[in-house]
């Protein structure tokens, strides 16, 4: 392994023999470092964090920090960081709690950028992206394939489906449902994420019913519940339309953002 002289290694850390620790940084006991794993320069991986294989974090990154909460004294909780994530300059992200899940969860193959937060007991999924300092309060749930735009910040206990994306400077205090577009202070939703339903493959006809929907759950007439279920029996085939509505159905803290009527 490459660890530089100036690194801080505690001893009941475990280091991967293909990992590599650049200057000044500091790795905790508790921490697991994979292979392939790197810590550029000047990264904190503070404590009972594991990291997955090629993860790369950045300079001023603080990587297993306590978790901001008033209740923790000094418990034993976890970070668990996947595989292949580029986490940039400055990002923090915490351990659980015991008031929690005691451990916050991260997939792999995402991208964190600069001054990127992800608060304690969250669960990130993979193929995600956070753009600069865009912000997750406590036990929010983020789904795969989710873009959130620079500065946008959820609401603790908030849920952002997969395939969603989220547009900078959004106050996210409802709950973005899978596959939408939403943005604003607070956040509205404005419809479906086409850009990303296109680049996973949807083709134009599988889109237009998606689209139509949307408009018969969030457009239509009558009660709105009258309208989950109908859309429900009308699109049992799309799998995508019975996850959103699963999602709206979800016992949970949030409301789900709706479009301006």
């Amino acid at each position: 392994m490459a660890i530089h002289p100036t690194a801080v290694i505690d001893a009941k850390a475990e280091i991967a023999a293909g990992a590599e620790i650049g200057p000044w940084c500091t790795v905790g006991p508790g921490v697991v470092l994979s292979e392939g794993v790197r810590l550029v320069s000047h990264v904190v991986v503070q404590q009972d964090t594991t990291v997955g294989e090629r993860t790369i974090i950045h300079p001023f990154a603080v990587i297993g920090g306590d978790p901001q909460h008033t209740g923790y004294k000094g418990e034993t909780v976890r970070l668990e960081v996947g595989a292949d994530n580029v986490i940039r300059e400055h990002c923090t992200f915490n351990r659980g709690t015991p008031q929690g899940s005691g451990v916050t969860v991260i997939g792999s193959n995402s991208l964190f950028m600069t001054g990127a937060h992800v608060g304690h007991d969250c669960v990130v999924g993979s193929n995600v992206t956070f753009a600069n300092n865009a912000t997750l309060g406590g036990h929010a749930r983020i789904g795969d394939r989710v873009f959130l735009g620079g500065l946008a910040a959820v609401h603790q206990f908030g849920r952002i489906g997969q395939g969603a994306i989220v547009g900078g400077l959004s106050a996210v205090t409802r709950d973005v449902i899978p596959y939408g577009s939403a943005w604003g202070n607070h956040v509205k939703l404005h419809g479906l994420n086409l850009i990303g339903l296109k680049r996973k493959g949807y083709g134009k006809d599988a889109v237009r019913r998606l689209l139509a929907a949307y408009r018969d759950i969030f457009e239509g007439d009558g009660l709105f519940a009258d309208r989950l279920t109908a859309a429900a029996e009308t699109y049992a085939d799309l799998p995508e339309i019975q996850e959103i509505i699963a999602f709206i159905r979800e016992d949970t803290r949030r409301p789900v953002a709706l479009p301006e009527r």
